[in-house]
């Protein structure tokens, strides 16, 4: 097993969903302040859960002897459109799914850390899963009665 891969591979995603979690915590308040509280309850939640992964990552970095690094977080567009928002999140989602499987492939002979990275890939897939319905929704019933729903 390639522990240093391991690693750095652990060290990416760990601090890219630090960003993430802070990210969303201020989209959640942004939708908050403007009256879409059950929305800010979602990204709020959200936060808490990538988080979480977050902690599971630099576990498993450390039961490999790793060592923990911080990076600067870089800079994340907060977005005052809904429409917006779902549209940039589901890029994001999209090209960090597809790097996920890239990754766990990487990680044949590090099984352990291979299934924490697709349990955490099985989330993003359902969270993009969601954000697709939610576009679909916006598109059928329209974007006003969309976010009455989001109140």
């Amino acid at each position: 097993m390639d522990k240093d891969q391991s690693v750095k591979i652990l060290s990416y995603y760990a601090n890219e969903l630090n960003t993430q979690a802070f990210a969303h915590k201020v989209q959640g308040k942004v939708f908050a302040a403007q009256g879409f509280e059950k929305l800010g309850e979602k990204y709020a939640e959200h936060a808490v859960e990538e988080a979480g992964w977050v902690d599971k990552m630099l576990d498993r970095i450390l039961d490999l002897g790793g060592f923990l690094t911080v990076e600067a977080t870089k800079a994340v567009p907060v977005h005052n459109s809904v429409e917006a928002y779902l549209r940039s999140e589901m890029m994001v989602s999209k090209e960090g799914i597809e790097m996920l499987r890239r990754d766990i492939q990487k990680l044949s002979d590090d099984l352990t850390t291979a299934d924490l990275l697709k349990a955490y890939l099985k989330d993003e897939e359902e969270d993009l899963n969601w954000m697709a319905l939610q576009s679909e929704l916006i598109a059928k019933i329209g974007l006003q009665n969309w976010l009455a729903r989001q109140m």
